[in-house]
Formats: C-alpha cells, sequence, structure tokens
C-alpha cells in the first residue's frame, strides 16, 4: 500500500512538475533557458516549479502557445530546439541581446502568428524555413544585424499583415513575390542595402497602409499604378536613387498623411502632389537634386 501511495504521489509529482506539457517541450523551453543565460535573465525560471508558472510562458490545453520575454535580458543564441515548440502562436523577444542565426528548425512552428525578435543581435541570413509558416500574421526582426536577400518564397506568408525588416544588412531586391501578401498593411524595410526597383505590381498591396523604404538603393520611376493604392496613409521612399515625374496618380492617395521623397532624383513642380492631397501631415522632398532648395512641408499640428 505504502509502495502504491508512492508511486501516485511521483506520478503526481511530475505531473505537476511538467504543468502537464509533453516531454519535448519542456525540454524546448529548458534548451532555451540554457542557451540564453537563463539565471541572469531578469526575470528567470524555477526550473523545479510548474511550467505553467514560468515567467512569460502561456499554456492552454496542455500546449506551450505563447513566449513572452521582451526586455528579460537573454543572452545568447536561439537553440536548434526551439522549433519543437510546435504549438507556439506568439513569440515576443523584443529588445533583449540575441545573438547568432534564427534556426532553420523555426519553419516547424505552423502555428505561429506573432513572431517578434526586433532590437537583438541576429546575424546571418533569414531562413527560407521563416516562409514555411502558414499562419504568421506579424514578423518583426528590425534593428537586428540580419544580411543577405530576403527570401524569394516571402510571398507564402498569406497571412502576413505586417512585416518589419527595417536596420538590418539585407540587399538585393524587394521580392516580386512581396505583392502576393493581400493582407499587408505594413511594409518596413527601411534603412537596409536593398537595390532595384519596387516590384512593378506593387499596387496588388491595396490593403496597405503604411510603405517605409527610405535610405536604401532603390531607383527608378515610381510606378504610376501606385495611384491605385488608396488605403496607404504613408509613403516613405526618401534618400534612394528615385527618378523622373511624379506620377500625376498620386493625387488620388485621398488618405495619405505622411509623404516623404526628399534626397531623390525626382522632377517637376513637387509641391503641387502636396497642395493635391487633403489630409497630409508631413511632406519633405528636401534635397531632390532637382530641386534641393526647397524646403520641408510639415502641417502637422
Amino acid at each position: 500500500m505504502n509502495a502504491l501511495k508512492t508511486t501516485l504521489l511521483f506520478c503526481f509529482v511530475t505531473i505537476l512538475s511538467f504543468g502537464n506539457i509533453s516531454t519535448k517541450e519542456k525540454e524546448a523551453l529548458v534548451a532555451l533557458y540554457n542557451s540564453t543565460q537563463g539565471p541572469t535573465w531578469t526575470n528567470t525560471w524555477d526550473l523545479q516549479s510548474p511550467v505553467s508558472t514560468w515567467y512569460g510562458v502561456v499554456v492552454d490545453n496542455d500546449k506551450v502557445v505563447e513566449l513572452n520575454l521582451p526586455f528579460n535580458n537573454l543572452r545568447g543564441q536561439l537553440p536548434i530546439e526551439f522549433g519543437d515548440l510546435v504549438n507556439l502562436k506568439i513569440v515576443n523577444f523584443f529588445r533583449n541581446d540575441i545573438s547568432g542565426t534564427i534556426p532553420s528548425t523555426i519553419g516547424n512552428l505552423k502555428n505561429l502568428k506573432e513572431l517578434n525578435i526586433a532590437f537583438n543581435k541576429l546575424e546571418g541570413q533569414l531562413p527560407s524555413e521563416i516562409t514555411h509558416l502558414p499562419s504568421l500574421k506579424t514578423l518583426q526582426l528590425f534593428m537586428n544585424r540580419l544580411q543577405g536577400e530576403i527570401p524569394s518564397s516571402i510571398g507564402n506568408l498569406t497571412q502576413l499583415e505586417r512585416l518589419e525588416l527595417y536596420n538590418n544588412n539585407f540587399v538585393g531586391e524587394i521580392p516580386s513575390s512581396i505583392t502576393k501578401l493581400k493582407h499587408l498593411k505594413e511594409l518596413l524595410v527601411s534603412s537596409n542595402r536593398l537595390s532595384g526597383k519596387l516590384p512593378s505590381n506593387i499596387a496588388d498591396l491595396n490593403e496597405l497602409k503604411v510603405l517605409s523604404a527610405f535610405d536604401n538603393n532603390l531607383f527608378g520611376n515610381l510606378p504610376s499604378s501606385i495611384g491605385t493604392m488608396v488605403s496607404l496613409e504613408e509613403l516613405i521612399i526618401a534618400n534612394n536613387a528615385f527618378y523622373g515625374d511624379l506620377p500625376s496618380e498620386l493625387a488620388n492617395l485621398v488618405n495619405l498623411k505622411v509623404l516623404m521623397i526628399g534626397d531623390n532624383d525626382f522632377k517637376g513642380e513637387l509641391v503641387k502632389i502636396g497642395d493635391q492631397l487633403p489630409n497630409l501631415m508631413q511632406f519633405d522632398f528636401v534635397n531632390t537634386k532637382s530641386r534641393s532648395s526647397i524646403a520641408t512641408l510639415d502641417t502637422e499640428d
């Protein structure tokens, strides 16, 4: 009888300590803890306590569905085992000290909806496996040291609404497949080393509200079709090598609040564009090579 009680007690304690999650998920969390110096985190984990009590870990139906560890002094690399947390829906590692590369096993997280590893020290290329996440709506990797090209398969993320890759070292062209992201509302790729032209069918992103691509090496004419993107509220393409006349169709963007086109080689009476946009609050075309003496117009309250 005593042996039976002991066995039952052991089973109870074991279940409690795992928080009912699978052994594989628990091991993946411990691997993350060890690889990012868990004992020195701002809010650390007691590995002897139930997983459901660990800071930033959300368990639902015995599955780890969220990891919320922003501003928590994670130092080190994401382990390969990170891809074993297959039930994750939200990952927020914003503003830590995570270095190294994004493991290719991230492609296993098929339920992931939000991924934020912005403001860290990630290096290397963006693995193509990250484009194998069918549920992803938000991808925030800005303020890192990522390099190489944006994967050409980025268009596979058909549910994506926010893509924030600014302040990295990405090169090459903006992939044409990006125009397959029909639900995209924010595209922020500023302060990289991107080159080439805007995708010719950029206007297919008819739900886009923010297009920010300043401080790159982009060139060419601004396509007239951009005038059909009536949801646009911010168009920020300053400090590139665009040239030619601004398309008159820009006047159709009646919801535009911010238009920053300075430090390009646009021609024509640029100030007229600003006069035709009723909701414009910020309009900067200073230092375009053709009209370098014109000052910034800022009507923001």
